[in-house]
């Protein structure tokens, strides 16, 4: 798939807030909450405009019995994708719109997510400096396999910083 960074977009709250009312239709009571995180819920941050979304829910088991139902909703059912008890619901083919992202409440990974999109939201700095990289990296690679495995030491060192300013707050 092609990288496409585009300018931060206040839509994309808009667009976070009506995919979960939409999958609470879908996974009712199992849900717990959502939280909208990555890039596109960072204001000022440029982003792949693809909605990364935290499902937190009761039984990660569960969400498995939901597979069918997602994929006739329009969602590419991935599994865990390489990460241990999560599942992860890809909606919009080759012009993706949305990552559901689905932990249950107690996932270690979540912490992490979390840590890190409050972290941008309060270091402008941070934001600037992983926008230009992202930019960067968007001129190098057009797939977005490439791409991401490019950021991904860039973006563990930005976790650890953000680690680190969450435990001295």
């Amino acid at each position: 798939m092609k990288v496409r960074l585009s300018a931060y977009d206040e839509n994309w709250i808009q667009m976070f807030h009506e995919e979960a009312l939409f999958l609470r239709g879908i996974l009712g009571d199992e849900i717990i909450k959502f939280e909208h995180f990555g890039s596109t819920s960072v204001p000022g941050m440029k982003a792949k405009p693809v909605i990364d979304m935290m499902c937190l829910v009761k039984d990660i088991k569960k969400i498995d019995t939901f597979n069918e139902k997602m994929r006739l909703f329009g969602y590419d059912v991935a599994g865990e994708w390489g990460i241990q008890g999560r599942r992860l619901f890809r909606k919009g083919g080759e012009n993706r719109t949305h990552h559901i992202h689905v932990y249950q409440h107690d996932n270690l990974q979540i912490h992490r997510h979390l840590v890190l999109r409050d972290y941008l939201r309060n270091r402008p700095e941070e934001v600037e400096r992983y926008t230009n990289f992202k930019e960067e990296l968007a001129q190098r690679y057009d797939d977005t396999a490439f791409y991401s495995k490019a950021k991904k030491p860039f973006v563990m060192e930005l976790e650890k910083r953000a680690l680190s300013w969450f435990e001295n707050q």
